[in-house]
């Protein structure tokens, strides 16, 4: 991966980008990344401390924690990144965009292989997790502030907590069509309860306005 191909994807992807010089002295995605080339190289050579050290120096300079086991395809964009977190044995393709607050992360202290992979051409949004030794496939998308883990195919939208699946665009529009339908309905059975209490209430007072207008009547 050259610098070039990298400030031409964080230009592609991010509309703010207004210079070469600004992502090169401002974006500290690209200065993560770019740390994250010297801490793997050592981290593969077996040199784990001064690996830690290098990862650790990027992590309080650009507010993103990648580990030097992690591998990373090119062109990764981490859009923003504070509290981005990448663990050891996760693997990263080609053309990724992490937002601020993902985390890409194990799910207890297992040994091996423990953290995800991701396909190429993923999304995640801002402040979601994807944990445990899981696969994303291509192409997918992962809405912000999601929870995922469980695989995921490749062109599918995950969204929620858990993650669950969304078949594209139109299938979102129609899940939050049956949320707002079903709210409506709830609402409507609510205010239908409260009238049948109010007929209720005026049939007793009528009932009871009778009986007094009879009593006054007899006597």
């Amino acid at each position: 991966m050259s610098l070039r191909d990298q400030i031409q994807a964080i230009k592609r992807e991010d509309p703010a980008a207004k210079s070469t010089l600004e992502i090169v002295l401002c974006y500290p995605g690209l200065h993560a990344v770019l740390f994250h080339k010297l801490s793997h190289w050592l981290y593969q050579r077996k040199r784990f401390v001064l690996a830690r050290l290098v990862s650790h120096f990027a992590r309080f300079l650009t507010g993103i924690e990648i580990h030097p086991g992690a591998t990373i395809g090119e062109r990764l964009f981490i859009d923003h990144g504070l509290g981005v977190v990448i663990g050891e044995t996760a693997e990263i393709g080609d053309d990724v965009l992490l937002y601020q607050g993902v985390t890409i992360g194990g799910t207890g202290n297992q040994r091996g292989k423990r953290h995800p992979t991701l396909g190429n051409r993923v999304v995640v949004g801002t402040g979601a997790a994807v944990l445990g030794n899981i696969t994303l496939g291509d192409n997918v998308r992962v809405g912000a502030g999601s929870v995922v883990v469980h695989s995921v195919p490749e062109g599918s939208t995950v969204v929620g907590i858990p993650g669950r699946i969304v078949k594209g665009r139109s299938a979102v529009i129609g899940m939050l069509e049956h949320d707002r339908v079903a709210a409506m309905a709830e609402t409507e059975a609510s205010d239908i309860e409260q009238l049948s209490d109010r007929i209720r209430e005026l049939e007793a007072l009528i009932r009871l306005l009778l009986e007094n207008s009879v009593g006054e009547g007899r006597g």
